[in-house]
């Protein structure tokens, strides 16, 4: 079936003129009828649609007049990337019935190659959790055991891919491709631009690629990646990926592995991860012990900037100019209390409330400002890291897809989730999670692997280099 097909294996069938734009679209259709009942990964789905781009995309490819190699593939797209004439809710009440007027620069990228979104996956609330709960439209169950969860905040975008339910996606966070054994990609901050993804927090966020290997998340971001002047720290600078010239071998390469850096995990995850990080040696790569000296303060710089800045960003969501809209509202004070309580989750309203208190006067030099000199310290914490080493590799996750409460049920356990891919966001370097291998549950295992500034080909390329050592895993769903 197409479906079981990755994104570059579809693009070359259609040039071969093996298969149809239309026939590669009906058979998700199908794949997604038959089992999105059970994973709950998409919000929006439109068959009719999706059928409508692919006898469109057909067309084309009968003139001689595609739009790329890829025309005519679908792709996930998750629900804070803003679609024109798609529903964008973010996961939340107060976007419920959002349609926006125009579509977000990565989505403008997918359609001039000809590629179309499917629908809109699922995630936290605004994209921020750990494990797609606070979802107004349920959780996102993960594909190798739905009674575990499937990571945050793009849940929805890694289980759609994970279960063939979409050849690739557009996503925001590493954290939940390790929990759904696929392929993430969070690129260097300013390589793919921000315009029209709704922000949680500006300065962290970043849309980024999922695909089932890492060939097929490396041609998405190719193909989204690129200067962009609706976003202001866009930066012009040729994009230098190349999913075609990847290549696996690495000897010589220097792998920083930072000290501590099993500490509180899982056990059956630092044992597979150390396996992996002696056959990387095994294949010729200088694995280096390093000291971040500063990496055990990421996770609480990132948290104090992200609520920060979140409590800025969501502030316009107040019932006048768009979105929901709360009833019975005496005045402009109660309209604007009552649309912010009834259409926020509790998590989002946590984090609201904690960033204005970091913010707010007496309280801004001891927590906001304190949290960004950190954020300075842990940026040349890496700059000198990289002087030393090609790439760093950690864990991508504490542990194996959890059990769903574990995490939403407590607060503090939900933000000691990314630790390990906090340091990524808060400095702006590239990330990657690549699978390797399964748990005694059957439950995948990833690990992280960062770049310097741009070096996305070099993480590309290590990734692929485990992918050949690791073996292809998928669930039996």
């Amino acid at each position: 079936m197409p479906y079981r097909k990755g994104f570059t294996e579809l693009s070359l069938l259609l040039s071969e003129k093996k298969v149809s734009s239309k026939e590669i679209t009906e058979s998700y259709i199908k794949r997604i009828e038959d089992v999105d009942k059970t994973i709950n990964a998409y919000i929006t789905f439109d068959r009719e649609r999706c059928l409508k781009e692919a006898e469109l995309s057909d067309k084309r490819r009968s003139k001689g007049e595609e739009l790329s190699p890829f025309d005519g593939i679908p792709a996930a797209v998750t629900d804070n990337i803003c679609t024109g004439g798609i529903k964008t809710t973010c996961a939340s009440r107060m976007l419920e019935d959002f349609i926006p007027p125009y579509n977000a620069s990565v989505y403008d990228k997918l359609l001039e190659k000809g590629i179309f979104a499917l629908g809109k996956t699922n995630l936290d609330e605004f994209a921020a959790g750990s494990s797609t709960e606070s979802s107004i439209f349920g959780a996102t169950k993960n594909p190798y055991d739905t009674g575990r969860v499937s990571g945050g905040n793009s849940g929805g975008a890694a289980a759609a891919v994970s279960s063939f339910m979409a050849p690739a996606a557009l996503g925001s966070d590493i954290g939940s491709a390790a929990l759904c054994g696929v392929t993430g990609i969070k690129p260097t901050h300013g390589r793919v631009s921000r315009y029209g993804v709704i922000g949680y927090a500006s300065s962290l966020a970043q849309a980024g690629a999922f695909g089932r290997n890492v060939k097929d998340a490396a041609a998405l971001l190719r193909i989204i990646s690129g200067y962009d002047g609706k976003d202001s720290v866009s930066i012009d600078r040729e994009v230098d990926i190349d999913e075609n010239n990847i290549t696996k071998n690495i000897k010589g390469l220097k792998i920083g592995l930072p000290d501590d850096c099993f500490k509180n995990i899982d056990s059956e995850t630092s044992r597979l991860i150390e396996q992996r990080i002696d056959e990387l040696k095994k294949s010729g790569a200088e694995i280096k012990p390093i000291n971040l000296k500063y990496i055990d303060h990421a996770l609480s710089a990132a948290y104090i900037i992200g609520i920060a800045e979140a409590s800025s960003n969501l502030g316009k969501f107040d019932g006048v100019g768009y979105g929901f809209k709360a009833k019975n509202a005496n005045d402009l004070s109660s309209l604007y209390f009552k649309t912010r309580s009834e259409g926020f989750g509790n998590d989002i309203k946590r984090r609201i409330i904690l960033g204005t208190y970091a913010l707010s006067s007496g309280y801004y030099d001891a927590c906001y400002l304190k949290a960004l000199k950190g954020r300075t310290l842990i940026i040349n914490d890496f700059k000198d890291a990289f002087t030393k080493v090609d790439a760093i590799i950690t864990p991508a996750t504490l542990s194996p897809a959890l059990k769903p409460g574990d995490i939403s049920a407590d607060p503090i356990h939900s933000y000691m989730a990314d630790t390990f891919t906090a340091s990524a966001a808060l400095t702006g370097i590239p990330a990657l999670s690549t699978p390797i291998g399964l748990n005694r549950e059957g439950l995948p295992i990833g690990i992280q692997i960062m770049g310097n500034y741009f070096d996305e080909q070099k993480i590309i390329n290590i990734s692929a280099a485990l992918e050949e050592l690791c073996g292809e895993i998928s669930p039996s769903l």
